[in-house]
């Protein structure tokens, strides 16, 4: 374990969001250390343990239980257990579970250090060829409620915006871009991003509409759309 003026008692990890070579070499040195490893879903994150022979306890901690184990987990560290905080996919606490955990480890005075490493929203800013320079990152927008006023309050956004999108409802979001941003705002989606079959299809909001009601898709998705008023 690398030494620290403070010793880290939480570390949040990345892991790959596909192609599992997309981890550091210090993520895999430190999940080897730890004492216990957070999951988000055990059964994905033991694939990934497996692939490097690492033989570490796993956790479960998700979005349905982080309410419930926060004041737990926070105990044990405070007793000196060293733990690792992993999603299914990227970095911990992007559009997954980790703020409240950070947050109380934080409050309590708790040393926590997130290593860099994979997240989906950068290959595909960058793959996107739109303004990166400043953007914003909205992540998944409200299922139902609050969701067109959320959409309505970046009509005038001038930065490239950055949203997360299941595949099933992938045109629905795209038919509410058009409406509330013009159908000839350019736009990118990203899926599959660093695996076997990825794919990044830039045009209009009306070309991508028309796009995927031809091309039907699966896996995750990020949608990148041009800022209010760029060229």
């Amino acid at each position: 374990m690398p030494e620290e003026e403070n010793p880290v008692q939480l570390y949040l990890v990345p892991t790959p969001i596909g192609n599992l070579k997309d981890i550091t070499l210090r993520a895999i040195e430190v999940l080897k250390s730890v004492d216990v490893i957070l999951a988000e879903d055990t059964r994905t994150t033991g694939k990934l343990l497996k692939h490097y022979e690492i033989q570490r306890p796993l956790q479960s901690y998700h979005i349905f239980n982080e309410h419930k184990t926060v004041e737990k987990l926070i105990e044990r560290l405070k007793k000196g257990e060293l733990m690792a905080l992993v999603t299914d996919a990227g970095t911990p606490a992007i559009s997954d579970p980790g703020f409240l955990l950070v947050r109380a480890a934080k409050d309590a005075g708790i040393e926590v250090n997130c290593l860099p490493g994979a997240t989906a929203f950068v290959p595909a800013l960058v793959n996107s060829g739109l303004p990166n320079d400043r953007f914003t990152f909205e992540g998944f927008l409200p299922h139902k409620k609050g969701r067109k006023t959320r959409i309505e309050a970046l009509e005038d956004e001038s930065r490239t915006m950055i949203f997360y999108e299941s595949p099933h409802r992938l045109m629905k979001t795209l038919e509410q871009f058009a409406e509330a941003f013009g159908k000839e705002r350019m736009a990118s989606v990203s899926r599959e991003l660093t695996k076997l079959y990825e794919e990044n299809v830039r045009g209009t909001l009306e070309e991508l509409i028309t796009y995927y009601q031809e091309n039907p898709i699966k896996g995750e998705i990020v949608i990148v759309v041009q800022g209010a008023g760029k060229q």
